[in-house]
Order: structure tokens, then C-alpha cells, then sequence
């Protein structure tokens, strides 16, 4: 049996309402050296129907409900191919995605891993904003720190070097949310990264989604940044990492806020200012003085 050059990892649950549309896009790619691989996380809907459609096309792994993590874990396992690309059930990538990351790493055989542009839509298609590359600078690891959405598309636009699984280990399946970037920045810290300017990936964003997620994401944001401030080099550990955690605190005290919790928001506006009095404070005084005030922010 022949070595596919890519891998594609599909975590799939309850997805029988979008599996399909994902499955096609990767059937659809002009890069054609690939496998895709699907994991069945448990699902209790039509899903493995759906996937039974597709026989011979596709691999499918069919586990207990572990969650997204394990999912991801699973596939990374079972693939053969040099290079692992991530896709999630509800989003689907454009039929040059493949091809322009084989480009990139071709041009830059350093690079371990990769991401494209991405466009982010409504359930029904429509284009609501562009997801663009913000880690291009060189400092990967740092710029996601700071900005944790650094990497375009994320978990449905990465392609890594499957040997740096072995090295740094999977996906963190103690993690409710944000494992994606919780594995970013450990690729970030043993690999170079580049992105294809070009949307190539589209990522579906549900109405209420942010708000439905937002107490899971604050708590697992936190746990991100301090399991893996030691990623960071020794002089970034100090001042430098307690600004970006003071930014990610007063990202989600803007969240809560929004949503009518505004002593919550401005105890994380607090907690912001105790950590970077001098290089987050007039930020955060004025996001303060804004929400006392009623004002909009």
C-alpha cells in the first residue's frame, strides 16, 4: 500500500447534518496524494450512516464519546502520510487548500507547520469577516501569546509534520476548549510556522455560539497561557507574559460585559491590572471607566 503524502483528520460528532459537506471538500482537492481519515467520536445521530455512503474513499474510526481531543489523538495515530492536515466536521476548505500548503513547505522546507487564511461564514454560507495570518513576523510562539487566534483557521486549517507529534506529544484532552491553541504554541516552540495569505479555509460560526462557550473558554484560556509559560524563552516568562495574560483577561471581561455580567468584567479587569499595572493599565482603566459609565465597548 502506497504512503499517502497527507493525512486529513476529520473528528466527527453528531455531525451527520454537515460530515458530508466537509468529506466532499476534501474529495474535491487538486492535490490528490492524501487519505482522510474520520473519527466517529460516539455519535448517536445518522452520522455513521453518512460515512458509510463514502466505503472505500475514506477511513473510518468509530470510538466511545471521548471528545474532540481524543478524537484528533486517534486520527493523528492512525495516519500514514508525512504531513497531517486538520479539518472539523461543520467547516470545509476551497479545492486549492492542499496544494497551496504543499507549495508553501515546498518553498520552505523548514517549515513544521501551516495554516491558510480563512473565511468565516454563517451556517448557510455567507461570508461574515476573514480570519488573516497574524503570526507571519516570525515570532510565532510570542504572537500567539499575545493573541491567541494568531494561527488562521485553526484546528480546520493546520497542516503539521507528523513526526513533531512524537516529539511534543497530542492533543490535550484535559482541555474543554482551546486545545487547538494549546498545541499551536507547543508546535510553535519546536517548529517554524507560515501561513498561505489566500483564504482557504472556511469555518462556520453559529449564532451564540461565543456567549453559549464563553465561561469554558475564559477558564480554559487561563489554563493555556500558564501550563505553557515555560514554552516561552526565559526573558519572556516575566513582564512580557503577564501583559498577554492581562489581555486575555480583558478580551473576556469585554465578553462578559456585552452579556450584561458586568461585575464579573470587572473583576477580570482587576486581576488584569494586579498583573500589568504598566503596560496593560491605561487600557484597562479605560475599559473600566467605559463600563461603570454603561458605555459600549
Amino acid at each position: 500500500m502506497n504512503t499517502p503524502h497527507i493525512s486529513v483528520v476529520i473528528p466527527a460528532y453528531n455531525a451527520a447534518w454537515c460530515v458530508a459537506r466537509a468529506i466532499d471538500s476534501v474529495l474535491s482537492q487538486t492535490w490528490n496524494d492524501y487519505e482522510v481519515i474520520v473519527i466517529n467520536d460516539g455519535s448517536t445521530d445518522e452520522t455513521a450512516a453518512v460515512l458509510s455512503g463514502y466505503r472505500d474513499r475514506i477511513n473510518v474510526l468509530t470510538q466511545k464519546n471521548a471528545g474532540l481531543s481524543a478524537a484528533r489523538n486517534a486520527g493523528i495515530a492512525a495516519a500514514r502520510g508525512e504531513w497531517i492536515a486538520f479539518l472539523d466536521a461543520d467547516d470545509w476548505w476551497l479545492p486549492a487548500k492542499l496544494d497551496a500548503q504543499v507549495e508553501l513547505v515546498r518553498t520552505c522546507p523548514n517549515i513544521g507547520f501551516c495554516s491558510t487564511a480563512a473565511l468565516i461564514v454563517s451556517p448557510e454560507g455567507k461570508t461574515l469577516e476573514r480570519w488573516d495570518d497574524a503570526g507571519a513576523n516570525g515570532e510565532i510562539l510570542r504572537n500567539i501569546f499575545v493573541t491567541n487566534a494568531t494561527v488562521a483557521g485553526s484546528g480546520s486549517a493546520v497542516m503539521a509534520r507528523r513526526s513533531l507529534f512524537d516529539q511534543i506529544g497530542g492533543f490535550d484532552t484535559a482541555l474543554r476548549s482551546l486545545e487547538d491553541i494549546d498545541m499551536w504554541m507547543r508546535l510553535a516552540a519546536v517548529a517554524r510556522y507560515a501561513c498561505v495569505r489566500e483564504p482557504m479555509t472556511c469555518i462556520v460560526r453559529s449564532p451564540g455560539s461565543m456567549s453559549r462557550n464563553r465561561e469554558v473558554m475564559r477558564s480554559s484560556a487561563v489554563n493555556v497561557m500558564t501550563k505553557n509559560r515555560d514554552l516561552l524563552g526565559a526573558r519572556d516568562r516575566g513582564a512580557f507574559w503577564r501583559m498577554a495574560m492581562a489581555g486575555v483577561l480583558a478580551d473576556y471581561a469585554k465578553w462578559r460585559y456585552r452579556d450584561g455580567e458586568r461585575a464579573a468584567a470587572l473583576f477580570d479587569l482587576a486581576e488584569a491590572f494586579a498583573l500589568a499595572p504598566v503596560s496593560r493599565g491605561r487600557l484597562l482603566v479605560s475599559l473600566a471607566l467605559a463600563m461603570l459609565g454603561g458605555r459600549k465597548v
